[in-house]
């Protein structure tokens, strides 16, 4: 069995590391050993690995996960390194599956797996997003096209003569990403196991979701294909998700339309579903005091644009599909599926089915309007089977408050990749200033 050396850079993430070196005490096969790299944390990160880490290496000063994994496998003694993040827990089995599949398949350079369906918070933005990378890792193509190494594994020989990691950024980014490309691109063997699976302990708030997938993922992603030229149609770069971008650009330009032609009309069907996604998410707060007074004025505002747009009997349902997202707040469904009352589902049914009638009768027949209704139905299919996995795994609810939100992702990974284009052409003209200059 090859022996294993397992690499876990880390970084004010005290907590989360103690639980992810207890789960790897844990496992059915134990590593050779666990070296812990403490990029100078300002908390308790480094007492708590010397308590269960073979060895903790310093980096000498805040220098970047890349940095910190190539710092550890220069330590490493084992054949095979297998890189996780601290915020991580491996299952029972991961690391006899890696050994596995390394002893089986001697053309094997690498291996990645999945996070697991069960993330450990349990807000709604964590488990959206630790759910949607899930979904990616389990709907990946095997033969890999990059690395992860939030789990993944690679032959020591093979790391060491690919160069290892980037270390020019300071912040978790694409430096995995990258190698993957550099090992694949000299036809090196790289494998997805769905089964290979860890838990994920990150929590995650909204701007952290914005700031990783722009700056740290989406613009240095963009200048890593162009520059290598190499997009393949897996994970996140599917052909749907490029389609998906097209359309989340093409529905906000004809909304901004509407909104200039129709005004307060148009803001009817965007603040009700506002209001309901608001109600889905400030269900999982303890102290709902705050977003029932700010749910309260955000209605009261709604209510007063209605009643200076829509027909009485009109006005009068509006006001009764407002109380929906209070019912929804106030009854704070679980998750799980087996605690939610069957009735929320058609009061959620309800609230949405109704808002879209009010904006079909209330704004004028235009083709514009009918555009705008289309564009949503093709962003729904191109992404179906995304939804109904979060329906499947957690509730129809839950699965509505998403939609929104995945729209506002293709969206932004559609700016992220016009500021990754800019950002690869000024550079190129950069470079190409010298050589004009010579050949003047």
């Amino acid at each position: 069995m090859h022996s294993i050396s397992i690499i876990i850079p880390a970084y004010n993430s005290g907590e989360q590391l103690t639980e992810c070196l207890r789960a790897i005490r844990d496992s059915s096969v134990l590593p050779l050993e666990i070296i812990v790299v403490d990029d100078s944390s300002t908390d308790d990160t480094r007492r708590r690995a010397v308590d269960d880490a073979t060895h903790v290496l310093d980096s000498g000063g805040r220098r970047g996960p890349g940095f910190a994994r190539n710092l550890g496998s220069q330590q490493a003694a084992g054949d095979i390194l297998f890189f996780i993040d601290s915020d991580v827990c491996v299952w029972k089995d991961t690391i006899e599956r890696i050994a596995h599949r390394f002893d089986s398949d001697p053309t094997l350079d690498a291996v990645m797996g999945s996070y697991d369906r069960f993330p450990r918070c349990w807000d709604f933005l964590s488990q959206y997003r630790n759910l949607m990378h899930a979904f990616v890792h389990q709907h990946g193509e095997t033969h890999a096209s990059t690395f992860w190494t939030g789990c993944g594994a690679v032959r020591r020989s093979v790391f060491v003569e690919h160069g290892g990691f980037d270390e020019s950024r300071p912040r978790p980014a694409i430096e995995d990403i990258e190698l993957g490309y550099r090992m694949r691109l000299h036809g090196r063997h790289l494998l997805l196991d769905r089964n290979l699976l860890v838990t994920h302990l990150k929590r995650w708030s909204f701007w952290s979701i914005i700031k990783t997938d722009i700056f740290d993922r989406g613009i240095p992603w963009t200048e890593l294909i162009l520059s290598s030229r190499f997009m393949p149609n897996d994970l996140n770069l599917r052909f749907s998700q490029r389609l998906s971008v097209l359309f989340a650009f093409l529905l906000v330009a004809v909304t901004g339309i509407l909104l200039a032609q129709n005004g307060r009309h148009m803001l009817i069907p965007l603040l009700a579903i506002a209001l309901l996604m608001l109600a889905g998410w400030w269900t999982e707060i303890r102290n709902l005091v705050r977003p029932l007074q700010a749910l309260t004025l955000l209605s009261c505002f709604v209510a007063v644009l209605a009643q200076q747009t829509l027909s009485l009997h009109m006005y009068l349902l509006f006001l009764a599909l407002l109380l929906s997202p209070v019912f929804l707040l106030l009854m704070r469904p679980s998750y799980h599926r087996d605690t939610t009352p069957a009735w929320s589902y058609f009061l959620c049914a309800l609230y949405i089915v109704g808002s879209l009638c009010i904006a079909a009768f209330t704004l004028p027949a235009r083709p514009l309007l009918l555009l705008w209704f289309v564009l949503i139905a093709v962003l729904c299919l191109l992404n179906a089977r995304f939804y109904l996995f979060f329906r499947r795994e957690r509730r129809i609810i839950f699965m509505m408050a998403v939609i929104p939100l995945h729209f506002l992702h293709h969206f932004y990974n559609g700016i992220s990749f016009i500021i990754g284009l800019i950002r690869h052409c000024l550079a190129f003209l950069w470079r190409c200033v010298p050589r004009l200059k010579t050949a003047t």
